[in-house]
């Protein structure tokens, strides 16, 4: 505390600017280090969650469609349908290939190895089944091994995608509120920080402000004590003091050196009250690109709300997709009973193979609502996929609102750069305060001597000293005024 006070007035206002530009820069460092958590959770919920969400539905549709090529190979018995069948198996293995890289968790990775496992054994109960159909065994035969081992592999595959599925939505909520609670998080960090730095800035304002006074009280109880001793020198010089031109002429010179002297402190007084000014003006100005800031935060919140909506969408599609394969379900068994109809009226003669060729027409119509159904089930696809779009493009804005924060900061250290030049400006103007001063209180002391030299003068000498006390007695007056204005107290004594 000693050594605070023996500091010069720039000094002090230097010191008091650095703890704010050092405050300024933690809130910036926090803000952009909170900025960067939720920008890597947001982007963990839609790299890592909805892309295994998406490769879940994409197995789902993957094990209907191999199973409908099963099915259309046991009625036509045809190469297309076998490449159909080998190329979405095909498709599974590869999507779970992919997703089983990304599995980070234990119960992640248990569950696809229960879908690999269950995918195999799907996989052998088809390959049975193209055999038995391939060895030209009866109809019937191939659909009651169908219904017995077939169509339950299926059914547990499905459980288990359903499961994984399930598990991956409940993985994203969780991700999702992760990254809404660290964005709360820093938004009350940089918000407390933010009020320290106000409580700070207030409290060295009123510690300088009280340093400065005293300083310059100080500084102005001295010229007034000699200001006094001016005035019983001018006194005792007045009543019989006489001297020659030449010490009058002597006197002339040191009172324009002390009036050249009080323009060149008025000067830089002037000069150190504009630059406050503007150090007060660039202040405002980082306030203000800090509310901006703030403004940008709330900007990125709302495009990370706007994801979580997105993703519900592409949920609600998903469901969509579901009644649509309930629909291709009832119509593939309605074929199968339509089949072993057709198959059991072909064993007749003469006029059942009439009835056979109606059994025939009733087929084709439902393989044509087959086909209707799967046309559905690609429109709602594009959509899911049209879905995704838009949520990348909304992510890409929240990243450029993040990118804009980013901007508003570093437009708040230039601010601040700014006033770090200001009051550089100010401690120079303080340093040309100080050698005026000292200017001045050297062409006090030789009017001083000149004054002591003046035992004997002339009427005309009278006159000037006459003068020279009147000019003593405005600069005591002036004196009392200044301490009035930083000592209030002072005015009623």
């Amino acid at each position: 505390m000693t050594m605070i006070q023996h500091w010069t007035f720039g000094q002090k206002i230097g010191a008091g600017v650095a703890v704010q530009v050092l405050l300024t820069v933690v809130i910036g460092a926090v803000a952009v280090y909170a900025l960067r958590s939720v920008v890597q959770s947001k982007d963990d919920v839609i790299s890592v969650n909805g892309e295994n969400i998406v490769d879940a539905e994409k197995l789902q549709v993957a094990a209907a469609r191999r199973v409908v090529g099963v099915r259309g190979f046991l009625l036509e018995r045809t190469e297309p349908h076998l490449e159909e069948i080998r190329a979405h198996g095909d498709e599974f293995r590869t999507i779970l290939g992919h997703l089983r890289a990304r599995a980070a968790a234990a119960e992640e990775r248990e569950l696809l190895d229960r879908v690999d496992r269950i995918e195999t054994e799907h996989r052998e109960a088809i390959e049975r089944l193209v055999a038995l159909r391939k060895s030209e065994a009866p109809m019937a035969a191939v659909i009651g091994a169908f219904d017995e081992y077939g169509k339950p592999k299926f059914q547990a595959l499905l459980q288990s995608l359903d499961q994984f599925a399930k598990l991956e939505q409940r993985r994203r909520d969780d991700a999702k509120q992760a990254a809404t609670d660290t964005a709360a998080s820093a938004t009350m960090l940089v918000t407390l920080i933010a009020a320290l730095l106000v409580a700070l800035a207030a409290l060295i304002g009123w510690l300088l402000t009280r340093a400065l006074g005293r300083q310059i009280g100080t500084a102005v109880g001295h010229v007034q004590s000699s200001s006094s001793e001016l005035q019983s020198a001018a006194n005792q010089q007045a009543t019989g003091a006489r001297e020659q031109a030449t010490a009058m002429n002597e006197i002339s010179t040191t009172i324009s050196e002390l009036l050249a002297t009080s323009r060149q402190i008025a000067e830089s007084a002037q000069r150190v009250a504009h630059i406050a000014s503007q150090t007060v003006n660039s202040a405002r100005s980082g306030e203000n690109t800090v509310e901006q800031a703030h403004e940008s935060i709330g900007s990125i919140r709302r495009q990370v709300d706007l994801v979580v909506n997105h993703m519900l969408e592409l949920g609600k599609k998903s469901q969509q997709i579901g009644a649509v394969l309930d629909i291709v379900s009832e119509l593939a068994e309605q074929t199968n009973i339509l089949a072993i109809n057709a198959t059991i009226e072909a064993a007749g003669a003469g006029e059942a193979g009439k009835r056979f060729a109606v059994v025939a027409d009733e087929i084709r119509e439902l393989a044509d609502r087959v086909a209707s159904s799967t046309k559905e089930i690609r429109t709602l696809i594009d959509d899911v996929r049209s879905a995704v779009n838009t949520t990348v493009m909304a992510t890409e804005t929240g990243s450029k609102a993040v990118d804009s924060g980013s901007r508003q900061f570093g437009d708040v250290a230039v601010a601040f750069k700014q006033i770090a030049g200001l009051v550089t400006a100010t401690t120079e103007a303080a340093r040309e305060i100080e050698l005026s001063t000292k200017q001045q209180t050297s062409a006090v002391e030789q009017v001083n001597v000149a004054i002591a030299n003046l035992a004997q003068t002339t009427k005309e000498t009278e006159v000037s000293s006459g003068q020279t006390l009147e000019t003593v007695s405005q600069l005591a007056s002036l004196s009392r005024d200044l301490l009035r204005l930083v000592r209030p107290q002072t005015a009623g004594a």
